[in-house]
């Protein structure tokens, strides 16, 4: 009886013993499968995300023969007359070379200008402050449709028309509110101490703003200008409306791609992937300044 007794103990034990080892056996199988499941929807994503690239990158290797020859996922024969065209020809690759400028000049000057405009938001108080700051943004809900023919009036009375400054200068009617927007939320983020102990030490305001100020929104000033120079850049209605033959952008040299003969596909597809050189190298050089301003700001 005693033995029975002493089995059944054992076995009770036992069994509990047992129930959080298999109640832990499967917290960890539903957690693997949690991460499988997770690395397969991020694989998904990115394939999905890469693909149209990558298609890109392939097409502009072929000749229009062998795109529309059919489906195949690799290239058979890869050849680079296509950017050969582009970089022989004095239109394709000046018309890339008056995109880059106008984009770098209207990063350049749409920073400069939100810069002192975000922080005098942010410090000072004045009669119709959030009224002005308001009417700033709303140039960011119009399309440029509706300021291409101003434009167009104007910078031909000026005599800007058909120059690279007409377009920077037009961009900057969307780019200066959309970075004094995002500054302004950095600018916030320095507290008003910082100003006040800059002052009593006898820093004038010029030399604190540059010195000081600006090392401390670096993070804010990457991500505004990665925002300006893409908005500038992916930007057409204005750039073919304000320019003709000596500024011409490179989307609109980009449409001598179809003609008589057909849509010369590998020469658009090569001409694309050149589009997203610029961009990536921006990318590249401020993808720290990036991660912080996406973090600490109000993008």
């Amino acid at each position: 009886m005693e033995q029975s007794r002493f089995e059944h103990v054992e076995t009770q034990v036992a069994s509990r013993g047992a129930a959080p080892a298999s109640e832990a056996s499967r917290r960890l199988a539903r957690r693997d499968t949690g991460q499988w499941g997770r690395r397969i929807v991020l694989t998904l994503f990115l394939v999905g995300l890469f693909l149209p690239i990558y298609w890109l990158v392939k097409m502009s290797l072929q000749t229009n023969e062998a795109i529309t020859s059919g489906f195949s996922l690799f290239p058979h024969h890869i050849v680079f007359d296509h950017y050969a065209h582009i970089f022989d020809n004095a239109p394709w690759y000046m018309a890339f070379a008056h995109s880059l400028e106008y984009t770098l000049i209207n990063t350049v000057i749409s920073v400069s200008v939100a810069l002192p405009a975000a922080y005098a938001f942010n410090r000072y108080h004045f009669i119709g402050d959030k009224h002005v700051f308001f009417w700033l943004l709303t140039n960011l809900m119009l399309p440029p449709a509706i300021f291409a023919m101003p434009f167009f009036n104007q910078y031909s009375a000026l005599g800007l028309f058909d120059t690279i400054w007409a377009v920077a200068l037009a961009h900057c009617l969307f780019n200066v509110p959309l970075a004094t927007w995002i500054l302004e939320g950095f600018v916030a983020g320095v507290p008003r101490e910082i100003d006040e102990t800059a002052e009593i030490d006898g820093y004038s305001f010029p030399r604190f703003f540059i010195r000081i100020f600006i090392p401390l929104i670096r993070s804010g000033i990457g991500v505004t200008a990665f925002f300006c120079f893409m908005f500038s850049w992916i930007e057409q209605l204005l750039a073919t409306t304000l320019t003709t033959t000596n500024a011409r952008p490179f989307v609109s040299v980009m449409m001598r791609t179809y003609s008589a003969a057909g849509m010369n596909w590998g020469l658009l597809a090569a001409s694309g992937v050149l589009t997203m050189i610029p961009g990536a190298v921006v990318v590249w050089f401020v993808r720290n300044h990036i991660a912080r301003g996406f973090a600490l700001g109000r993008v």
